[in-house]
């Protein structure tokens, strides 16, 4: 029975997200703080312009991880990602990690079948179905394959719904509800696999929360939203 709620509940949230890019005609601002362990480390911020049909979504990121006050890991980052109507059409970014450099550079072919992309993971084609795995979409809970949006490389996933929740940020109350995003293949080494707990607003159509285990626990929280 609960299998059956569970498929009758992504069936409906799938279909509910295929006028997608809609969802996002109020908003041109999503902010989020991340913290580790508690303590704030940095911000990904999301910012949405639009002209006709085409909607721009620009990304920054940066964040450092300090151990007796000297760094051991920092990113600084930034993204844009175009889509056309709800088809995304190219998606470039440029990443300092540690002093070493990744970027992404994607297009849709000219015959709106694939996309070609340029990554330093990965170089080739994929599907035009694939996504950008932003927090700010929420087609990232419907998907089964992501691209990395820092090298490019394509990531096969398993999306789980837990179920409705309460959670509490910045002292206000939010009824979300709870998914797991999981690596299809979970013998990959951990450092590249997925492994993140997520909280959904539908109400809103915004991602609230991310958290994760890496190098300590880690949480992306929704700060602002305009």
């Amino acid at each position: 029975m609960n299998k059956i709620i569970v498929i009758l509940y992504l069936f409906l949230f799938s279909s509910s997200s295929l006028a997608h890019m809609a969802h996002y005609n109020k908003y041109n601002k999503i902010e989020m703080e991340i913290f580790r362990n508690g303590e704030l480390i940095g911000y990904n911020h999301y910012f949405l312009s639009r002209k006709g049909d085409e909607t721009t979504v620009t990304n920054q990121i940066k964040f450092s991880v300090k151990i007796l006050g000297a760094i051991i890991f920092k990113v600084e980052g930034y993204g844009e990602e175009k889509y056309l109507k709800d088809q995304l059409i190219s998606y470039k970014s440029k990443t300092i990690q540690n002093d070493k450099e990744k970027f992404v550079n994607l297009k849709l072919e000219s015959n709106n079948n694939e996309f070609t992309i340029q990554g330093s993971s990965y170089n080739g084609k994929t599907s035009k179905n694939n996504i950008i795995g932003n927090w700010w979409n929420h087609k990232i809970l419907t998907a089964e394959h992501q691209i990395s949006p820092i090298s490019g490389s394509i990531k096969d996933q398993i999306v789980t719904f837990i179920g409705k929740d309460k959670i509490n940020l910045y002292g206000k109350d939010f009824d979300v509800d709870h998914f797991t995003l999981k690596s299809k293949d979970m013998s990959l080494p951990k450092d590249k696999r997925l492994n993140f707990n997520i909280w959904y607003d539908q109400k809103k159509s915004v991602i609230l929360k991310v958290s994760y285990s890496r190098m300590g626990n880690w949480e992306y929280r929704l700060k602002n939203l305009e």
